[in-house]
């Protein structure tokens, strides 16, 4: 579908350039350069926006279960330090997140983000509170969708792995969350999709993902339709991909089940179809 898209948009680029006459400056070879011949800054950014992507969407999902396991523990505590988490993080903007827990508490001497080292790659302190920031607000929603796979198992299994002298973590680990893992790989799979989009507010910190990347080469050149269309595929491959990826982990989580040959079609994932099946309405509940 992708391989069809670009050429039209290409042809659309061209129309528009020699439509208009001297008023329009569009130049094709730059839009197609940034995608068929991408340059240093561009990979970077691009393995930079996976890498980001990748380790902030893991943080968010260990967050969420513990959340999602605070949310329904007998200790209020847990439950208080649980709500709390989750209330701000979700009652708040991302951008504002971002800017209020980098600059605002270095501003304030709270915290002072560190560059390490890390495998030979220098992280610097912008990616470092970037990524952490994504994953912790992430985990905000994955508790909410955590929860309500959990929710979606039969509590008759809870009572039968008791009664052969399992405590509460081996049934969780054991018995609950293998299973709840079929209701929330859809959702969490579509988080992933965001997180990707997402990492573009990073430009905030004064990160060089992959739309800092060409915002910056755009205002240089000041060819902002070629270099923002550019950005524009390079998102939809990166989303793209994902969608074939997660189809096939859903369809590996499915197996052995009564709905394993069920499921959205890879066009109806890209395109935002949903499925009709109790079990997703339920998983989708806790998700954006």
């Amino acid at each position: 579908m992708l391989a069809g898209f670009l050429p039209l948009l290409v042809l659309a680029v061209a129309g528009c350039s020699s439509s208009r006459g001297a008023s329009v400056s569009i130049d094709p070879n730059i839009f197609l350069n940034a995608i068929i011949h991408p340059d240093g800054p561009i990979i970077n950014g691009l393995y930079l926006t996976i890498f980001v992507s990748i380790i902030a969407q893991l943080i968010g999902v260990t967050l969420g279960i513990f959340a999602a396991l605070g949310k329904m523990a007998k200790f209020p505590l847990f439950r208080i330090i649980a709500n709390l988490y989750i209330w701000f993080f979700r009652g708040t903007p991302l951008l504002v997140q971002l800017a209020f827990l980098f600059y605002g508490i270095q501003s304030a001497h709270l915290l002072a983000w560190p560059t390490i080292e890390l495998f030979g790659f220098t992280v610097t302190q912008e990616v470092l509170a970037g990524t952490i920031i994504l994953g912790v607000n992430e985990g905000a929603y994955m508790a909410e969708i955590v929860r309500a796979g959990i929710l979606s198992i039969d509590p008759g299994q809870n009572e039968a792995a008791k009664s052969l002298g399992m405590n509460y973590a081996q049934t969780m680990r054991r018995i609950v969350l293998p299973q709840a893992a079929r209701v929330i790989m859809p959702p969490l799979g579509n988080e992933f999709n965001n997180m990707l989009k997402n990492t573009s507010l990073l430009m905030v910190l004064g990160t060089y993902e992959l739309y800092n990347t060409f915002a910056s080469k755009a205002g240089l050149a000041y060819q902002w339709f070629e270099f923002m269309g550019a950005c524009c595929v390079w998102y939809l491959i990166l989303t793209t991909i994902w969608g074939f990826a997660q189809a096939w982990i859903e369809r590996r989580f499915s197996k052995g089940t009564t709905s394993s040959s069920g499921g959205p079609s890879w066009r109806d994932r890209i395109f935002g179809g949903r499925r009709s099946d109790a079990g997703e309405e339920i998983a989708v509940l806790g998700g954006h």
